[in-house]
């Protein structure tokens, strides 16, 4: 983790462009005995349990109910359905969008969570990881790792690391798991495939056409860099971009010391079938980063969670998950916009859904992924009675906002355009715990999924679809369009009150006078993610402890830009403090035609904000995207960790608490849209606000390796998420001297040109120089 706080979020609303020095913790003895069973725990999760030591543990499940510091309805639950054998059985599919399988997930979870001890949590834990089905059981752990005071800390594999099976195609994790490190007997088949297709010689048609791209795949520019096989030992080192920060430290090579790599090109589903225009965004809508933000963040605030039970409230829960979606939605339009489309298509009751989608994944039980064919007709294939109750949801919240009040079962009347209300309708939109009406609007979110997933109420074993697990519906363009309904109300409910005035926007004695932004490039690098879990070998064991000695990576091609500056000149009339916000938004539609700010601020994405103590006339600040606290580089990998951990035992290691990147940071590289060759017209916006706080931030929580969900000191000051573009805009009155627009161009460049071009001059020897 960086030493500064990494804010987990898509919106930059809380990073600090400081923070006090703090020393980094080291793991003692306990920290590093949990820590080890979380890893081990993991491993491999699919398959049984091979830790002794861990199964003799796992023989008795705690049911004592004074072993635990509460027991609800819930566990109970859990308890006698696993007596009567209703649990979810091993193997089958877990979708934690499943009202069967959720409540089962919410008692497992509560039994990680409430028991009073580690030796009462890692019984319950290894009798789980034997008796219970391995999503629900990886679902439950994560959470009760992540909200539990006791685990902070702790790091668990990302969640890509424990099921690579949700993020990448079926062709892959077939071949992953036939794969035999130990006989290449595909070496020599893959030899004569390509010298026989790829390395055709034309030479009597063409003196400059020698390669046969009739049936070329994207994957075939690893061949040109002397991939010449599938499979294949590298002594290099993994592939990411932060690589030299630990290739460079001397302990991290004693702890890779003869450990053994093994890689497998991997692309994504777009080369596989062209299914329709919207394949093209695949690179973008199926990224791990991209999935994974999206998974951890709604694990950091999950639905179902009381939030003053577990400080959620305080981090306002609603209305920074709600704003969290409409950051996402705002960021795929750019991506959208650099490849030509145009607005995410609308959803609407009646109305056939234009765009299939063919998720070719397959789980782990060997049943591959339900697909949505082109122009499919919900309506008519869904179930009436649920398709009826989630409208009603959405038709009664439009009535109440109109009305301006909504009355409670209870009695309670609220008022619904008070600025303050914003929390209940992000508690409804989210259908959480804590919205404003349980009786009416509680799970309306769970079942409005398990209806476009063909799932019935009372549903146990159901097929998978990427809209039942939070971790794979974002690869669905649908997601965005039904997502779009979600913010359609917030937008409604912002309608009603008043946009900010000259004198709400102005602060006084600031004026910005010019920003200089450095040039806006991205590109395409490759990078390795840690797929051993896909390993489908024996065990070695020596004295008892487990010899973590290979790795299967899988090497995949992905969006990335190059580290770019900002310079700002800011005059001051006082020595003063103030927030700095910065947003990133589009200017022209996918006609050319510029957008008018009223309709184009739902489009700007924060991507950083930080407090700057100013001084009493010109201030230079020159911040660079590497200090976007909010974000993340490449994660060290589930397996680099484990060796971390067991020199770290052994005596021989410092180890660090914050030698991981959280688990639910912003990937940094998807900060900018992907661009054009001759530059992709955007617009920065720059906005200073004064800082006034009644709390101190990072007060409650250690921000070297806590994200500090359900601290409420997260967040750098209480501006609504957004600030200024969260109201509707009056341009009469929205332009103030500590604003700023400034135009710019994002570049894209081509660094697989030159292998397709035939300008590598190390042909048949794998580029380790491209860019990272």
């Amino acid at each position: 983790m960086k030493l500064t706080l990494v804010i987990l979020a898509l919106v930059g609303c809380v990073a600090a462009f400081s923070v006090p020095t703090q020393k980094v913790k080291v793991a003692d003895k306990d920290f590093l005995e949990k820590q080890k069973f979380l890893f081990e725990i993991f491993y491999r999760v699919e398959d049984p349990l091979m830790f002794e030591e861990w199964i003799k543990i796992g023989q008795k499940y705690t049911f004592d109910k004074t072993q635990y510091e509460t027991f609800d309805f819930y566990m109970e639950k859990f308890w006698e359905s696993y007596k009567l054998g209703a649990l979810l059985p091993k193997g089958e599919f877990f979708g934690a969008l499943v009202k069967t399988h959720h409540k089962q997930a919410y008692g497992l979870f509560n039994f990680f969570y409430y028991a009073k001890d580690w030796e009462t949590f890692v019984r319950n834990v290894a009798w789980a990881r034997i008796h219970v089905n391995e999503g629900m059981f990886v679902y439950a752990l994560t959470l009760a790792v992540i909200h539990k005071p006791e685990f902070e800390g702790l790091i668990l594999p990302q969640i890509y690391e424990i099921f690579p099976q949700y993020f990448f195609n079926s062709k892959f994790v077939y071949e992953a798991e036939k794969f035999d490190y130990e006989v290449f007997s595909k070496y020599i088949m893959y030899e004569k495939e390509y010298n026989d297709i790829l390395y055709k010689d034309y030479s009597e048609f063409s003196d400059n056409f020698y390669f046969y791209t009739k049936d070329w795949k994207t994957w075939q520019w690893y061949k040109m860099m002397g991939l010449d096989q599938e499979w294949y030992v590298e002594d290099k080192y993994f592939l990411r971009e932060n690589y030299a920060e630990f290739a460079k430290d001397p302990k991290y090579v004693e702890a890779m010391k003869g450990f053994q790599r093994f890689y497998m090109p991997v692309d994504y589903t777009r080369d596989i079938e062209f299914f329709n225009e919207e394949s093209k965004l695949s690179y973008f809508t199926e990224d791990l980063g991209w999935n994974a933000y999206w998974y951890y963040l709604n694990m950091d605030y999950a639905f179902f969670l009381n939030g003053k039970q577990f400080g959620l409230d305080k981090d306002r829960r609603g209305e920074f998950w709600i704003y969290n979606v409409q950051q996402i939605l705002a960021r795929y339009y750019q991506e959208r916009l650099t490849n030509g489309y145009g607005d995410i298509p609308e959803f609407f009751w009646y109305k056939q859904i234009e765009y299939g989608y063919d998720p070719q994944l397959i789980y782990y039980n060997g049943i591959g992924y339900s697909y949505r064919k082109n122009y499919y007709d919900f309506y008519t294939y869904g179930n009436f009675e649920m398709y009826s109750q989630i409208q009603n949801f959405f038709t009664r919240v439009y009535k109440s906002l109109e009305s301006g009040f909504y009355k409670t079962a209870d009695g309670q009347v609220i008022d619904l355009h008070k600025p303050e209300a914003v929390k209940f309708i992000g508690n409804y939109l989210q259908g959480n715990a804590d919205t404003f009406d349980k009786y009416f609007f509680n799970y309306y979110y769970l079942l409005a999924h398990m209806y476009f997933a063909d799932v019935d109420y009372s549903d146990v074993e159901v097929f998978p679809n990427v809209f039942l697990n939070f971790e794979t519906m974002l690869r669905d363009p649908f997601f965005y369009t039904f997502y779009k309904k979600f913010t359609d109300v917030f937008y409604n409910f912002k309608y009603f009150l008043k946009p900010y005035t000259k004198s709400d926007l102005f602060y006084d004695g600031i004026t910005i006078k010019d920003v200089t932004v450095s040039k806006l490039v991205t590109y395409y690098d490759i990078v390795d993610f840690d797929v051993t879990n896909l390993l489908n070998d024996k065990m070695t064991f020596v004295d008892g402890e487990f010899v973590w000695d290979k790795a299967l990576l899988a090497r995949q091609a992905r969006l990335n830009h190059k580290p770019f500056e900002f310079d700002f000149t800011i005059e001051s009339k006082v020595a003063q403090k103030g927030v700095v916000r910065v947003f990133l938004g589009p200017k022209f539609d996918e006609f050319g035609r510029v957008i008018p700010l009223e309709y184009n601020r739902k489009n700007f994405v924060q991507i950083d904000s930080f407090v700057y103590p100013f001084v009493a006339g010109s201030n230079t600040i020159k911040r660079s995207s590497k200090e976007f606290t909010w974000t993340a580089e490449d994660r060290i990998t589930y397996s680099e960790l484990y060796k971390y951990v067991m020199l770290a035992s052994e005596g021989k290691y410092d180890f660090p608490l914050d030698i991981s990147e959280p688990h639910n940071a912003f990937p940094d590289r998807l900060v900018l849209p992907k661009g054009w060759e001759h530059g992709f017209p955007m617009q920065f916006y720059f906005f200073v606000s004064p800082f006034a706080e009644e709390y101190e931030q990072f007060s409650n929580f250690d921000y070297t390796y806590s994200s500090g969900v359900g601290s409420g000191t997260r967040f750098v000051d209480s501006k609504p998420f957004g600030y200024p573009f969260d109201r509707e805009i009056d341009e009469y009155t929205f332009f103030v001297p500590n604003g700023y627009f400034k135009d710019v161009k994002v570049y894209y460049v081509d660094t697989f040109a030159k292998y397709f071009e035939k300008k590598y001059e190390h042909f048949g020897t794998f580029d380790y120089s491209i860019e990272y």
